[in-house]
């Protein structure tokens, strides 16, 4: 089991270099914004898949919650500012 964990880990960390791409290269700022998004969305099940390999969910849980909390704070928060600044680059 432990050995499909590390396997899933390496697979999340490949996936989370793919909305890279587009924040580096998106036309827009928003779709800078939603790639932030995604690898947000990534990297909290990545948290959970190491409180798995850990055998420590319960604490990787509550870390995950947090993370999940700030990133959508942050993410409406800098979407409210580009809106009220007028959008697009």
């Amino acid at each position: 089991m432990n050995y499909a964990l590390t396997i899933l880990l390496v697979l999340f960390l490949v996936a989370v270099l793919i909305p890279f791409y587009r924040l580096a290269k998106g036309p827009t700022v928003f779709d800078r914004l939603l790639s932030v998004g995604a690898i947000g969305s990534k990297a909290i099940a990545l948290i959970l898949l190491i409180g798995l390999l850990y055998d420590r969910l319960g604490m990787f849980v509550d870390i995950a919650l947090a993370y999940a909390i700030l990133s959508f704070i942050g993410t409406v928060a800098v979407a409210e500012y580009f809106r009220l600044k007028g959008g697009e680059e």
